[in-house]
């Protein structure tokens, strides 16, 4: 018997809670992480950065699970599995480029990966989900890390430019 859709709304919340710990808590060391493994992007990875980008999507898992089963709910429970996925992928990529472990790869790869691979079909099996919601939820995790890695070179380029 699949799970309740009350259980299933919160499951990007606790997943996005768990990859949190593993970034900053235990083990942690992300931010120290990120700066060693892109150098060239190191000033824009402030903590400011890091504790607004992580409450946007804390507040999207949140809304996921407060609207449910509703279009919305679903769509932003989608993005945010999305998301999620796209980043398993880095930490993946990173870890394997490096070859070094990247805090965030286990509830990655672990976490958010199979999450979001599980989430996509039982949307699209129960009808809860418009082929629309699942091209574009599909769509918006890996660009919203394309656009990150810019926005990051972008803002480091920019704050250099300030201190010099």
């Amino acid at each position: 018997m699949p799970p309740s859709f009350p259980l299933v709304s919160w499951l990007p919340l606790t997943a996005v809670a768990l990859h949190l710990v593993e970034e900053f808590a235990w083990p942690g060391g992300f931010p120290d992480w990120y700066r060693d493994y892109r150098p060239e992007r190191a000033a824009s990875v402030t903590t400011a950065f890091l504790v607004w980008i992580n409450a946007v999507l804390v507040a999207l898992a949140l809304a996921a699970a407060l609207l449910g089963r509703r279009p919305y709910g679903v769509a932003l429970w989608l993005v945010v599995a999305s998301i999620g996925a796209a980043n398993g992928a880095f930490h993946l990529w990173a870890t394997l480029r490096k070859r070094r472990y990247s805090p965030g790869l286990v509830t990655g790869v672990l976490v958010y990966v199979p999450l979001a691979v599980w989430g996509f079909w039982h949307f699209a099996a129960s009808g809860l989900a418009t082929a629309g919601m699942l091209v574009q939820a599909a769509v918006i995790g890996p660009a919203y890390h394309l656009y990150a890695a810019w926005n990051h070179r972008r803002r480091a380029a920019r704050m250099a430019a300030r201190g010099a």
